[in-house]
Formats: structure tokens, sequence, C-alpha cells
């Protein structure tokens, strides 16, 4: 499966539409030929939204938004990123990966005037979030909230992983 080349709307790409860059979608596809994990391939849209915050393109309230938006834009490019299950966040945002996932899947076109109003509040925030204090801060209170077998299983898959690439 392919993954979408930008947004398009009425054949033609706008610039206004909050979409990946080429490089970033092109660094997810590789990372799909190599046999990677779905949220490898969203961490180049998570690393893209971060680089675009720390540029000073917009901003993000917190981490935590900077990171769903970039998990969205995975899902909306066609990363076959699974959304959340029930109880493990809000429904709100179950309910929105779900249909990021689902929109993503049958390549449909993002709204022109919701971009430019996301980006526009978003141009409002201040770039904290994507400071590398805050994203130290992120991880450990996301690490924290695993359990240590859970921990400890992620540590043997990666240290697996890295045999592989040696």
């Amino acid at each position: 499966m392919r993954l979408l080349h930008g947004h398009i709307n009425c054949g033609r790409i706008d610039k206004y539409h909050f979409m990946p860059e080429k490089k970033t979608i092109e660094r997810a596809e590789n990372d799909k030929r190599q046999g990677k994990s779905a949220s490898t391939q969203a961490g180049e849209f998570v690393k893209e939204q971060v680089d675009k915050i720390r540029a000073g393109k917009h901003g993000a309230r917190n981490t935590k938004q900077a990171i769903a938006i970039g998990l969205s834009e995975a899902r909306r490019a066609g990363v076959d990123l699974k959304p959340p299950a029930k109880g493990k966040t809000s429904e709100k945002t179950r309910k929105s990966a779900e249909s990021a996932y689902e929109k993503g899947q049958r390549r449909e076109p993002v709204s022109r005037t919701r971009s430019q109003a996301t980006e526009k509040a978003l141009k409002k925030e201040g770039t904290a979030a994507a400071s590398p204090q805050a994203l130290s801060r992120q991880a450990k209170s996301a690490a924290a909230n695993r359990t240590a077998a859970d921990r400890s299983a992620a540590a043997k898959k990666a240290a697996r992983t890295r045999a592989k690439g040696r």
C-alpha cells in the first residue's frame, strides 16, 4: 500500500492544507519497505511536527498536542496506525483517531477551511512544547505510565531489532 502524496482537493495540491512534506512521506514509505512498525512510520510525522514547531511555523499548547497532530497526520496520510482501543484514551480522542484512520485509508482530501482554521489557531500557541526539556518530560511521564514488564518487553524488542541491523 502506498502512502498518500499530499492531500488533494479538486485535482490540485493546496499549500494551506495541513499536509506532510514530501520528504516525510518518503521516509515513512522507506520505513514501511524495511518492514518497520506503523508506530515507527508515524514517528516520522511526529518528528516533522516537532521540527515545524522549533522552526516557528506554528506552535502547540503542549507536547502531547504536538505528538497528537503528528499521529493524526500519519493516519490521514495512510499509515496503518490503528486508533487506540476503548478505555486507553478519551472517547473524543478515540473517535478523532478513528475518523483520521478511515479517511487516510480512503484517501479522502482534507477540508481547506478546516486546515486554515487549525493553522491559524496553532500560530497563536507557543513553541516551548517542542523544547528538549518538554520532550524529555513527556517521554518520562509516558514511560512511568507503563508497567515494568511492558518497559522490559519494549527494551528486549529494541535490542532484537538493533541486532538485526548489524
